[in-house]
């Protein structure tokens, strides 16, 4: 199988990690800024990352809530510089829906409330016209 980039796309808490792991398992880990929680320049370190696995010729999930064009454009970029097809899978998750399984979360896990209304309100659904060859739309909650 030929190797892809896959770029996540929703909110906090709208289930990234859950309803597409099965097709999604057979992928290498991918970097999510939210895992250098205190790194300087995460967005530049998860550009290096993906480049460098792609450049091994492995596939790699992207899980952030990657909520923009302009945030997703370095990913396809990326993905097109390596030769490789690019994939966003949008969990299309109600706010009201992730809100609630925010407030569930306990510890480091919990997103400040303002966090994810933030991201509601810049969100984008990702689109063909980015340059994507698939958007898949996961419909959750």
């Amino acid at each position: 199988m030929a190797p892809e980039l896959v770029v996540m796309a929703g909110l906090q808490a709208a289930g990234r990690r859950t309803p597409v792991l099965p097709t999604t398992r057979r992928l290498a880990a991918g970097p999510c800024t939210a895992a250098w929680p205190n790194a300087r320049r995460r967005e530049a370190r998860q550009r290096r990352v993906v480049a460098e696995l792609l450049a091994e010729g492995r596939s790699v999930v992207v899980d952030n809530t990657n909520p923009t064009a302009e945030e997703r454009a370095p990913l396809v970029a990326a993905a097109r510089a390596a030769g490789v097809a690019v994939r966003a899978v949008w969990l299309d998750t109600p706010l009201a829906v992730c809100a609630g399984r925010n407030d569930a979360r306990e510890g480091r896990a919990r997103v400040p409330p303002a966090g994810l209304y933030e991201t509601a309100a810049r969100f984008v659904p990702p689109s063909l016209a980015e340059g994507f060859d698939r958007v898949d739309l996961v419909p959750t909650g």
